[in-house]
């Protein structure tokens, strides 16, 4: 499948903001977006021009979609599923990204970012409910239970993730048992549980163009 490999700071500087893309290593005074916190290109940082709606707009699509780790078509098949489902489509855009099991590691701090999530669940490190699962874009549940494989809870990436997991904190409709190396999903979560600064109806505004 293909996937971005280029530097992940020239998108926190594209986009304006600290997309946390490598985890913690983004609160370091090495980060690029702290030294030069402007876009990219010859003439990121003298460049000014007034944005339009549709700019506004697709900037707000790029920032969610580069936050949770996807390229354009996977996205824009999320957003036509949420747009299917009951309810406010922003909204329901976002808890379907949050539902994704590379997200739901990393929100837990079994992983330092996103991308360290998918690595860990592809090599088969985690099981939900018991079973392997290595599909980082798996959709979990309410009363999912995700695990650490027994063989591997002694992985220091795995370890050192945990031990600085209480900078960010755990979100609380998730129940995190660090003793045991597993997690409940306890509910799904509302828009007011979700605190990225995303609009997300700008999305939607611009998938319904």
């Amino acid at each position: 499948m293909a996937r971005y490999t280029d530097s992940s700071c020239r998108l926190c500087r594209r986009e304006g903001l600290k997309l946390f893309l490598k985890g913690d290593r983004c609160y370091s005074e090495k980060c690029s977006f702290e030294r030069r916190g402007y876009a990219p290109g010859d003439h990121g940082q003298s460049h000014k021009k007034q944005v339009s709606d549709y700019g506004t707009q697709l900037r707000e699509k790029q920032k969610l979609k580069r936050m949770y780790g996807l390229l354009e078509k996977q996205f824009h098949g999320y957003f036509e599923k949420a747009d299917r489902q009951k309810g406010i489509t922003g909204t329901n855009l976002l808890v379907l990204l949050e539902r994704r099991f590379d997200n739901m590691v990393f929100r837990l701090g079994f992983a330092n970012s996103r991308i360290e999530a998918r690595q860990l669940i592809s090599h088969n490190h985690f099981l939900i409910n018991g079973k392997a699962v290595n599909i980082p874009s798996y959709l979990l549940k309410a009363g999912d239970e995700i695990t650490i494989k027994e063989g591997s809870r002694k992985m220091n990436r795995v370890l050192e993730a945990m031990e600085t997991v209480a900078r960010r904190g755990v979100p609380h409709w998730l129940d995190l048992d660090k003793d045991n190396f597993k997690a409940t999903i306890k509910m799904l979560p509302v828009r007011e549980d979700l605190t990225m600064p995303v609009q997300e109806q700008l999305v939607v505004e611009l998938y319904s163009k």
